[in-house]
């Protein structure tokens, strides 16, 4: 769907006015901050729910002070299509999804003071509040859409200006469900534009991720008949990271589901066949469908042996609760 063309320099103005001001000190000239290494973080996944539950936060960051994280990703967007902060993004007010639940200005420098690797979680096309907007009947809005995609460079940008030392997109794709046939260049060609309009964007100022499905590392990939529309080898070349989620238990096969070591390194061996970029794999770190033998913690230490041997740039764990006893316990 195009949009008016004063839309879109409206959408242009608002970033580079946002972008003046980034850093900037008295009239002095910008100056480009040196980015912190991405390399080897280990972390785990917080709502915006979770980082002001009491003690939660204190958990992690006396993890961190332990050695046994050095990075946490923060929900900016999520999958309700709330914006956690206190935005200025125009359509984000009037549509009424800033929650001002967190307080980035003050959040960022905190955590990153404590050495925590700050990641930005930010949910793109599944999208009910903007999708309402829209006038669509369902959840998502689409990729192809100038006006889902300019809306969410407007908070990426915003967001690297809070700070933070990278931005993981997720939800970078079509809606999941059609038949695997060759008919879907148009999907592909539309993920890898807003990837190219991000990079462009924050080219410099923070580093880029993605969270992908385990199924994009396979060889059948390659085929680009996945209605979602992602391609592991064009995605890799816009992102300094690719993030796979392989939780053994969302495997349809049973012998993922029981194997959580062999899932983890089979899936990473067939994506670092393709790409050359680093693969950093969230982690299952919640207990559905722990198969017999298993406990939690071992569960997830036999992913983390994977991930190492796979050599992994660093991995990250989820858990849709935050509850991470199990993982602390693990890391010992």
């Amino acid at each position: 769907m195009r949009r008016p063309p004063c839309l879109r320099f409206f959408v242009l103005g608002f970033l580079l006015v946002l972008f003046a001001g980034v850093g900037a000190d008295q009239g002095s000239p910008l100056a480009p901050q040196p980015l912190a290494s991405p390399r080897n973080r280990i972390g785990v996944y917080l709502t915006a729910y979770a980082v002001t539950k009491p003690g939660l936060l204190e958990q992690v960051l006396d993890a961190t002070a332990e050695g046994r994280l050095n990075a946490v990703v923060i929900n900016v967007k999520n999958m309700h299509g709330e914006v956690t902060y206190d935005t200025t993004v125009p359509l984000a007010r009037q549509i009424k999804a800033a929650t001002g639940r967190l307080d980035l200005n003050a959040l960022v420098p905190a955590l990153k003071g404590h050495g925590c690797y700050v990641i930005a979680r930010q949910v793109l096309f599944y999208d009910p509040k903007l999708a309402a907007h829209l006038g669509r009947g369902d959840p998502w809005v689409l990729p192809t859409d100038d006006e889902a995609v300019e809306y969410n460079l407007a908070i990426a940008a915003e967001v690297v200006a809070a700070g933070v030392d990278e931005i993981q997109f997720d939800y970078v794709r079509f809606p999941d469900g059609g038949e695997l046939a060759a008919i879907y260049e148009e999907r592909y060609a539309a993920v890898n534009r807003f990837l190219k309009a991000a990079r462009q964007l924050t080219f410099g100022r923070v580093h880029l991720s993605v969270d992908v499905f385990g199924r994009v590392l396979w060889e059948w990939n390659r085929k680009r008949i996945d209605p979602i529309g992602q391609s592991l080898e064009d995605m890799a070349a816009y992102v300094d990271l690719v993030s796979p989620m392989l939780y053994p238990s969302h495997y349809w096969e049973q012998h993922y589901k029981d194997d959580p070591y062999g899932v983890v390194q089979e899936a990473l061996a067939n994506g670092m066949r393709r790409v050359t970029t680093p693969f950093r794999p969230y982690l299952q770190a919640f207990d559905r469908a722990i198969p017999p033998g298993y406990t939690l913690e071992t569960y997830i230490e036999a992913q983390i042996r994977a991930a190492k041997a796979s050599g992994a740039d660093g991995y990250l764990f989820w858990n849709p609760s935050c509850d991470y006893e199990a993982l602390y316990r693990a890391l010992d």
